[in-house]
């Protein structure tokens, strides 16, 4: 008996350390840049696509899922009339519990923006009106509740409302409220006492989520405003010390009425910031200047640019789907010099989808039905597999990826799809 004892402490132990490598805990995954360290995932698929474990209706909306021990959390929207987490089993795709909250609005393009952060036994969601929740993994109910743009700003919302994915940073859960009394916000994970804020941030509000970045091996939390040529003045990509808020560096060379991606880190000191409306990309090294910081612009492309997800980049390239308002380039491929290797166009075209790199390989939605496997290499688009997952279009959010099972969404429903 005690030897079976210690067999199942052993498999209950491992079952849990094998769902936690794989959790996929808040936007874009775990390092928050949409990459992915999962090995063995398929480099063909049947003919009709990989298996559909299970699908899940959803209201319309743009907010991805997130994992965590074998659970996928959803902040979903309801006929304008509430927000609700829904926790779904992984595997079999059975809903097990949910949380609602009232929330009677209506905006432009309807529907959830934001991806659930879950940080050990507590759950951080956010919604287009600024209401910012944590909620109890256990109990199903809040722990406590804020609102970051009321708190702070008596002006309405952004034109499309609000688009935040929390950020945990050690006691931390940091948010861009982008207001004019606090540009960020960084409260207590556990109580939600304000622990500190920073100033209005320049420009206008715009749609980017804060993201910690590496730079001489020092945290640096980076944030990206808005530019409003119309009068809002010139926005910036700036970066933060994550644990006063402190303003380190800043950076205005790059400017985009609606920015929505945070940036890529290149390594050595070097970030990506790109955006869609022509925006184009930027990159830019961070170098020490005396006691402080200074940035200097390497590359500037006006035809690089992606609207709504990170560039991603793998073995000294970017990749992106470069399709916005104004220009239909596809998915496409830069070197650090500033060359266009490839890009689709309009055949395939790519239009805000979703898209991350797993085991060398991009996985993306092409922004409606398909999905690609890809070959990110800068001599051609190289498509491995492709098939017809999705029903709608404006299947923009983002994608999440857990043991294998590829998480995607359209405006009516969620699949789990096998692609290990």
């Amino acid at each position: 008996m005690k030897i079976k004892g210690m067999i199942l402490i052993i498999f209950i132990i491992f079952a849990s350390s094998r769902a936690q490598a794989f959790d996929w805990p808040q936007y874009l995954g775990p390092g928050r840049n949409a990459v992915s360290d999962e090995k063995g995932i398929l480099r063909q698929w049947k003919k009709d696509g990989p298996k559909v474990l299970w699908t899940v209706p959803l209201g319309e909306g743009f907010g991805g899922p997130a994992v965590s021990e074998g659970k996928v959390y959803i902040y979903d929207r309801v006929d304008d009339k509430a927000n609700v987490l829904r926790c779904f089993d992984l595997i079999t795709g059975k809903e097990e519990w949910q949380f609602s909250n009232e929330a009677k609005w209506s905006v432009s393009y309807d529907g959830s923006r934001t991806v659930p952060t879950i940080d050990g036994n507590r759950i951080y969601v956010s919604d287009a009106f600024g209401n910012f929740l944590c909620i109890d993994k256990n109990t199903h109910k809040p722990l406590w509740k804020k609102n970051f743009w009321t708190d702070f700003s008596k002006t309405d919302i952004p034109m499309w409302a609000i688009a935040q994915n929390p950020l945990v940073y050690k006691n931390m859960i940091i948010i861009a409220s982008q207001t004019q009394e606090a540009g960020i916000v960084a409260y207590d994970k556990i109580d939600g006492e304000l622990i500190w804020k920073t100033s209005a941030l320049p420009g206008s509000p715009g749609y980017v989520s804060p993201k910690t970045v590496k730079i001489d091996n020092e945290d640096h939390l980076v944030m990206i405003s808005a530019t409003r040529p119309e009068g809002g003045g010139n926005g910036a990509v700036m970066g933060f010390d994550p644990d006063t808020g402190k303003s380190l560096w800043s950076y205005d060379g790059w400017k985009c009425k609606t920015p929505v991606p945070n940036v890529t880190e290149i390594g050595n000191n070097q970030l990506f910031v790109t955006g869609g409306y022509l925006a184009g990309g930027a990159l830019i090294q961070i170098e020490k200047s005396g006691n402080g910081w200074a940035v200097k612009e390497i590359l500037f492309s006006k035809e690089f640019g992606t609207h709504v997800h990170p560039a991603i980049f793998y073995k000294g390239y970017l990749y992106s789907q470069g399709t916005n308002n104004q220009v239909r380039n596809g998915f496409m491929c830069m070197d650090l010099k500033g060359n266009i290797k490839w890009k689709t166009g309009k055949n395939p075209n790519f239009d805000k989808g979703g898209f991350i790199l797993a085991d060398d390989m991009i996985i993306s939605s092409d922004g409606e039905k398909m999905l690609y496997l890809i070959e990110p290499t800068p001599d051609e688009f190289r498509v491995l597999a492709k098939a017809e997952l999705l029903e709608t279009k404006q299947a923009w959010a983002p994608l999440a990826l857990s043991d294998g099972k590829l998480l995607i969404r359209d405006q009516k429903q969620m699949r789990c799809v096998l692609v290990k």
